[in-house]
């Protein structure tokens, strides 16, 4: 190990025992590594100066705390005993001490959401996670060693390929244990924070808050690679509050998951124009489980005939309990929408 490890390896120590000796926090690091008190003065002086520690009082009276800067990140077995409230409350909570109640909340929900989607799902056998405080931002990391979540959906689901489960996904409520989970944890989770991705298998997808469509990019993770990896990030200012996101995605006067927004740039594989009733279709599954379906058409600059009227027609007078919306449609999206609705109308 080289020095500059070792002192890393020394200063990750002090900010984990900080908190359970924060008197002796000197003379008990000098006993685990063997060092002088006054080389670990001079870890804990840099870590004071860089914003990790904090410290009140003098000489033998001096105590240390954290900063305002934090992070833990640490690779767990997936044992019967390990839980998403457990390794939260052990390991991670003070991480988050301190910041306001709206970011607390947020990052509650989406680091147990997506930790006990591995616990339940993934088939692996271990579990890293990192949280990482900084001055501007809170960056989440769960990553495991399982199947990987888009092959697996597409496996138990029965779907085309990989980016169809992901599309699936982006949509809400799909789930591959509908006995024990509700579908909606990975949509929400990818709502309430500022930035979203998830890797596996080859695809990412990335939602932005500050772009107004979802993106599907290749992954470093490469497609023979086992397991999954989702990256969650909040601005430590943002004022979003986790009920209003909820609230977003209910219908008027109800209180249930009932409207999801479908990105149809997303059923676009490379190049090829939106056009045929298959593809279509592919962007109809699954959304008879909603009462209130957005189409959002940013992005898309046309669409062909029969793509517009399997939808906007066909499917249209099949289930006309459900509220199709067209919304941001370019011109010549418009007019292919407005000729099947017209055409519903007709017959």
């Amino acid at each position: 190990m080289s020095n500059k490890e070792r002192g890393e390896q020394i200063r990750r120590q002090i900010l984990r025992d900080v908190r359970h000796h924060p008197i002796d926090i000197v003379k008990h690091i000098a006993a685990i590594f063997s060092i002088t008190p006054q080389a670990v003065n001079s870890h804990i002086q840099r870590l004071e100066a860089e914003g990790w520690l904090k410290s009140s009082g003098m000489g033998k009276g001096k105590r240390y705390f954290l900063g305002d800067l934090r992070e833990y990140k640490s690779l767990f077995p997936l044992t019967e005993e390990f839980t998403e409230d457990g390794v939260w409350r052990n390991y991670y909570a003070f991480v988050f001490d301190g910041l306001p109640e709206n970011i607390v909340d947020i990052c509650h929900y989406g680091f147990t959401e997506m930790v006990n989607n591995v616990i339940d799902h993934s088939g692996g056998e271990h579990i890293y996670l990192s949280a990482v405080r900084d001055k501007e931002k809170i960056v989440i990391a769960v990553i495991d060693d399982g199947e990987g979540i888009f092959r697996k959906i597409k496996r138990l689901c029965d779907l085309s390929d990989e980016r169809q489960a992901l599309f699936e996904l982006s949509k809400g409520k799909l789930t591959t244990d509908p006995d024990n989970h509700t579908g909606e944890g990975i949509f929400f989770t990818s709502r309430v924070f500022d930035e979203f991705e998830i890797e596996s298998g080859g695809i990412r997808f990335s939602h932005d808050d500050t772009f107004d469509f979802d993106f599907i990019l290749e992954s470093h993770i490469s497609r023979d690679e086992a397991g999954t990896a989702v990256y969650m990030l909040i601005k430590r200012n943002s004022t979003r509050q986790i009920q209003s996101v909820f609230d977003d995605y209910a219908g008027p006067e109800e209180f249930q998951f009932n409207k999801t927004v479908i990105p149809v740039r997303l059923a676009q594989y490379g190049n090829e124009k939106l056009v045929s009733r298959s593809q279509a279709k592919r962007l109809l599954a699954r959304i008879e489980r909603f009462q209130f379906v957005i189409f959002d058409f940013e992005g898309v600059s046309a669409i062909g005939q029969a793509f517009a009227d399997e939808i906007f027609r066909v499917y249209a007078q099949a289930h006309s309990e459900i509220a199709l919306l067209p919304d941001k449609m370019e011109p010549n999206v418009e007019k292919m929408v407005s000729r099947a609705i017209a055409s519903r109308r007709e017959n």
